[in-house]
């Protein structure tokens, strides 16, 4: 996908499993959406309560862990132009996609009605020889393409959703990051600097020296296929056609 056809959402939402999770990933892309005018909503699943092996901590420190990630959160969130950040609380390192997820981010996706759905990548478990993918992202990602469909637009699934009120809808697009076989590449090459800011929020997590050395990296690579100084890549799942969305 080049600049001149590159398309823009006028409303998106993000769904992760833990802060910063986004950050590392599309923030990029979310962050050259917002400067276009399109509205965002963040979705994060856990509070990332697990996020340390500090060992003078021990599970009396899990809140305020939590609070502190959801600051970190937001405050990444209001660097990228994000307005809407929810959270949904599920238990960090012990997510599962389970069909209480399934129906938590259906009710959020029938909420905010989204037109496009940015998530990760379900079956993907290794990255190179020195990654093995967090398991929460894998659950994240499964729960989230499963309740963009077929849940969220099918109205008798999950009916609880439909007596509260909460229509069904059909999302228009969905983007997969961290896919071995992209399709679709966005020019972030106006905002690497904004994302290296948001990452930068996540103070309890990383080392910030090093983080613009490695979305640097990061981001060159994923845009050498296309010629693109720095960029982020996609599988995209186009489920309704223009004529269809109206």
């Amino acid at each position: 996908m080049t600049n001149s056809s590159e398309y823009l959402p006028k409303f998106a939402m993000s769904i992760h499993a833990h802060p910063d999770d986004q950050d590392f990933s599309v923030s990029g892309t979310l962050a050259k959406w917002a400067k276009a005018g399109c509205e965002i909503v963040s979705v994060i699943i856990t509070d990332g309560d697990s996020g340390s092996n500090d060992v003078a901590k021990n599970m009396d420190y899990k809140p305020e862990l939590a609070r502190i990630r959801q600051d970190e959160q937001r405050a990444a969130n209001k660097v990228l132009g994000i307005k809407e950040t929810v959270f949904l609380h599920y238990p960090d390192g012990e997510l599962e996609p389970s069909i209480q997820l399934r129906r938590d981010l259906t009710r959020v996706i029938r909420q905010f009605k989204p037109e496009v759905v940015v998530t990760g990548n379900p079956e993907a478990w290794f990255y190179g020889n020195e990654y093995v993918n967090h398991p929460d992202h894998r659950a994240a990602a499964q729960a989230a393409c499963e309740a963009v469909f077929p849940s969220a637009g099918t109205r008798l699934i999950f009916t609880d959703l439909l007596a509260a009120g909460y229509e069904p809808h059909n999302v228009k697009k969905l983007y997969v990051h961290g896919t071995e076989k992209p399709d679709t590449w966005i020019d972030i090459s106006g905002t690497i600097e904004t994302k290296i800011e948001a990452l930068k929020k996540h103070v309890s997590q990383i080392d910030t020296h090093e983080v613009d050395k490695w979305m640097r990296d990061w981001a060159k690579e994923d845009g050498k296929e296309k010629g693109l100084e720095y960029a982020e890549s996609y599988r995209v799942m186009i489920l309704q056609n223009e004529e269809d969305h109206g």
